[in-house]
């Protein structure tokens, strides 16, 4: 199992969206909209604004997408 110091899990991590540092508008990502937190449907969309102020969120950062829906980030795409 990889350990915290090995590079893979730090990707993983930074993939996952729940660091503010790997998110940047005009990124694809996959969230998790408020109305679809029970079932954990994922809608894909481009980043238009990060709306979390904190470095981190174990959740994943609530971001607003181009077309106007908010959620938060649960898969980086690119």
């Amino acid at each position: 199992m990889p350990g915290r110091s090995d590079p893979a899990s730090h990707l993983a991590i930074a993939m996952n969206g729940q660091n503010r540092a790997a998110i940047h508008p005009g990124m694809t990502v996959d969230v998790v909209l408020k109305r679809d937190q029970r079932t954990g449907k994922r809608t894909r969309g481009v980043v238009a604004e990060i709306l979390t102020n904190s470095s981190f969120h174990p959740h994943g950062i609530k971001v607003r997408l181009r077309d106007g829906q908010v959620g938060r980030v649960q898969e980086i795409i690119g």
